[in-house]
């Protein structure tokens, strides 16, 4: 598990990154074109639907979705299997 320390201090201190010090590296390097991530939910949205606040994030619109896919077809765990999967994939 601290295999990366051990070769960072012993061997080759020059091919690990320092995990103290900040990359110096612009964030967008290598995806030009990427979009900042953005809510599709709003906030009085995400409290009338009682999300939870430790799940109001950028996937909140999905989990709005689930949520009321179990209430309307509560005996029925499976019939939200692809809201799930949507769900699960942006997380």
């Amino acid at each position: 598990m601290g295999a990366h320390l051990a070769r960072r201090y012993l061997w080759d201190a020059e091919g690990e990154p320092d995990p103290l010090q900040m990359p110096s590296f612009p964030a967008d390097l290598g995806l030009p074109g990427r979009r900042p991530r953005a809510m599709v939910a709003s906030a009085e949205q995400l409290a009338q639907g009682r999300v939870p606040l430790e799940q109001r994030d950028f996937c909140g619109h999905h989990l709005l979705r689930l949520l009321r896919c179990h209430r309307d077809n509560f005996p029925v765990p499976w019939a939200c299997h692809q809201l799930r999967h949507a769900w699960d994939s942006c997380q």
